[in-house]
């Protein structure tokens, strides 16, 4: 009797340690999907996620909630995802930094963009305005570069020291051979005031920031970096103008690495469904981002070439973040 209980009692201990067996992919979604953001409230990505959340859901059947967990550069949300479940129970919205330019600056970054993730597919793609004031003696990239190499000081702004904007004004440096000192701003609603304000000339601004400033004649566009954006059609790209750039400022959405096959397909499958909605593409295009779908394997590829790249950048412009 004492062995039949000490038995049943091991068995119980077994079944209570064991792992609990992950549901048939082919049934997925059988309960709500957690969309974690690495953005604050009411932010561009968190825009993004929310509104994809809600067209995405219909299409799955399952409801789909947010959360916002902010911090280093949203690297800390970002790795949060990385080290979730790899059930199909959590997504997220990463941009240019989280998974292309945080590999590049971050020596110590605590997760692989790449190997940690399993890409669900792109969600579009965004230019960065090279903006001025006014007044400024330069209309575009060869004015500016004639500019500069008369000898005239320089001085350009953008949103903190590794962003997107810094990257495009050295891109445009090192392939033109000009020179202009870089001021980091907190956060892109001051650099914004101070270029309003005529304290700084020259700056780097996102769409959804310089769109409207540009429209109303606040302020002029010199260049696009990146691909030309239905927001400001009539403003000329890097490629346009003479400097090679053949790299896309892209936003994707991530899961953990390892997702099972069928539910990744699902996934993407209910992702190009919202980005084909009328109301979603009318979102995107009002924050600058252009829709355009791209398969979850082909956006994996794209990042990897576009982080070396990156990286060379840095290397060559010194910027790293510790």
């Amino acid at each position: 009797m004492m062995l039949r209980t000490v038995t049943l009692s091991f068995l119980a201990l077994l079944s209570a340690t064991a792992p609990t067996r992950a549901e048939d992919p082919a049934a997925y979604p059988t309960h709500k999907i957690r969309m974690l953001l690495p953005y604050a409230a009411g932010g561009g990505g968190d825009v993004i996620g929310r509104r994809l959340a809600d067209k995405m859901g219909k299409t799955l059947g399952q409801s789909i909630y947010i959360e916002n967990h902010t911090g280093a550069a949203g690297t800390l949300g970002t790795q949060m995802v990385a080290t979730s479940p790899n059930d199909g129970y959590t997504v997220t919205v990463g941009g240019m930094t989280t998974h292309v330019l945080a590999p590049a600056i971050y020596p110590k970054l605590p997760y692989d963009s790449i190997k940690d993730f399993t890409t669900i597919g792109r969600i579009g793609v965004s230019a960065i305005m090279l903006v001025a004031t006014r007044d400024f003696a330069a209309n575009n990239i060869k004015e500016l570069v004639a500019l500069a190499k008369k000898g005239e000081p320089i001085q350009y702004g953008s949103w903190g020291i590794g962003s997107t904007g810094q990257f495009c004004a050295e891109i445009l440096m090192q392939q033109t051979g000009i020179k202009m000192e870089h001021v980091p701003f907190n956060g892109i609603a001051k650099l914004a005031g101070d270029l309003l304000g005529g304290h700084i000339s020259l700056a780097t601004l996102d769409m959804a920031t310089a769109t409207p400033l540009v429209k109303d004649g606040s302020i002029k566009a010199l260049a696009a970096c990146g691909e030309r954006s239905p927001s400001l059609p009539d403003v000329a790209t890097y490629g346009e103008q003479g400097v090679p750039f053949d790299r896309s400022l892209s936003w994707a959405m991530y899961a953990p690495a390892g997702l099972a096959p069928p539910i990744t397909q699902k996934l993407s499958a209910a992702l190009k469904d919202a980005l084909g909605d009328a109301e979603v593409k009318e979102k995107l295009l009002g924050l600058g981002i252009t829709p355009q779908f791209v398969p979850g394997d082909e956006q994996r590829d794209i990042n990897a070439r576009d982080i070396a790249a990156w990286k060379q950048v840095a290397k060559d412009a010194g910027i790293e973040v510790k």
